[in-house]
């Protein structure tokens, strides 16, 4: 239940900071003003706030409150209700964990013929990227050839488990930075080739560094 009130509180504050046009430094209501408005104890409150914290969207500051660190996109309300927005960025946390460590086991485990698939993986998303449409098939077909080459099965079921909102966020991604400069579709494909190279010479440190890397600027590109 109390995870629920917390999902309820994280939507309404996303909501009083899109309805009420927060920039970026602007300070949020108090604990105690956000609990009465919602009618929840201030301690979901405190919860929520650090669930927003944890995905870059609000920032605490000792002895003043929390403030607006990052507004989401409005391109997410294509692709997501609002009231999903705490699951699906939530669900980073799992990724950094699962798909971090996928990376460095593909790059001590993969066979020959992994490798291969990855990097025809690799040049079907670079194909789309660089055209007009999404990328986000080419994007799951890449990262979950990835967790294949772990040669284990529990991290591919984890993964699968996790389709519907890796897929959501992989959409709402490409879709965000094709409406920013050009470079913003470099930086995603320079990410991917970083993971990639780091497989294809067993570097298990750099391709875990490289997901994290990418997963974390994958995060940011769904704020404006």
């Amino acid at each position: 239940m109390e995870g629920r009130l917390a999902d309820r509180a994280y939507t309404g504050i996303v909501e009083i900071i899109n309805a009420e046009h927060l920039e970026i430094g602007d300070r949020l209501p108090s604990e105690a003003r956000l609990a009465d408005r919602f009618g929840m104890s201030r301690t979901i409150v405190r919860e929520a706030l650090v669930r927003l914290a944890a995905d870059g969207i609000t920032e605490a500051r000792r002895g003043a409150g929390s403030f607006v660190k990052r507004r989401p996109s409005d391109r997410l309300g294509s692709h997501m209700p609002l009231a999903d927005l705490s699951a699906t960025l939530g669900s980073y946390e799992v990724r950094f964990v699962l798909e971090a460590e996928a990376a460095r086991l593909a790059a001590m485990r993969r066979s020959v013929e992994q490798m291969e698939a990855i990097e025809q993986a690799m040049a079907a998303l670079r194909c789309a990227l660089v055209a007009s449409g999404p990328a986000h098939v080419e994007d799951m077909a890449l990262h979950r050839e990835i967790v294949l080459a772990t040669a284990n099965p529990v991290f591919l079921s984890s993964f699968d488990h996790m389709h519907e909102e890796i897929d959501r966020i992989m959409r709402a991604g490409v879709d965000i930075s094709r409406s920013r400069p050009p470079d913003a579709i470099g930086a995603m494909l320079e990410e991917h080739e970083m993971i990639v190279e780091a497989i294809r010479v067993r570097d298990s440190d750099a391709a875990a560094l490289a997901m994290r890397w990418h997963l974390a600027q994958g995060r940011k590109r769904l704020m404006p």
